[in-house]
C-alpha cells in the first residue's frame, strides 16, 4: 500500500464510504482504485488527485497532506546515482535489495533519519 493509499482507506473508513461507492463517484473502475491504494498503479494524476480531495471534501492542510502523499506514492522509483559517491551508488542499491525485510517500524526509523540528515 503507498502512502496516499492509506490515507485513501483512512478517510474511506472514517466516512462509511466503500472502494466501490467512492470509484463510481470518481468516475474511474473500483478496480484501478484498488489498485491505486495498493500501489500497483503510479500515482494519481492531479486531475484524479483534485477530484479525490473534493470527494473527501476536505480543505487546507489535509488537501496539501494528500497531495504531498501523491508525490511519495509511485511505487516504482528510479534512483540516479551518476555523478555521485560510490557509497551514494551502494546505499541505493542496497536499499532496493533489503527494504522487503525492513520493518515498519525500521522504515520509519530510517525514513526520519534521512529527512534529519538531508537538511
Amino acid at each position: 500500500m503507498t502512502p496516499l493509499g492509506a490515507k485513501m482507506r483512512e478517510l474511506r473508513d472514517a466516512r462509511g464510504v466503500t472502494l466501490k461507492q467512492m470509484a463510481k463517484a470518481l468516475d474511474v473502475s473500483s478496480a484501478y482504485l484498488s489498485a491505486l491504494e495498493h500501489g500497483k498503479r503510479g500515482k494519481p494524476t492531479w486531475i484524479l488527485l483534485q477530484r479525490i480531495i473534493h470527494y473527501f471534501n476536505v480543505i487546507w492542510d489535509e488537501a496539501e497532506e494528500l497531495q504531498r502523499l501523491a508525490e511519495l506514492s509511485d511505487p516504482k522509483v528510479t534512483v540516479e546515482t551518476a555523478g555521485l559517491p560510490p557509497e551514494a551508488t551502494e546505499f541505493a542499491n542496497r536499499l532496493a535489495r533489503d527494504i522487503k525485510r525492513l520493518s515498519p517500524e525500521d522504515l520509519t526509523a530510517l525514513t526520519a533519519e534521512l529527512i534529519k540528515r538531508a537538511k
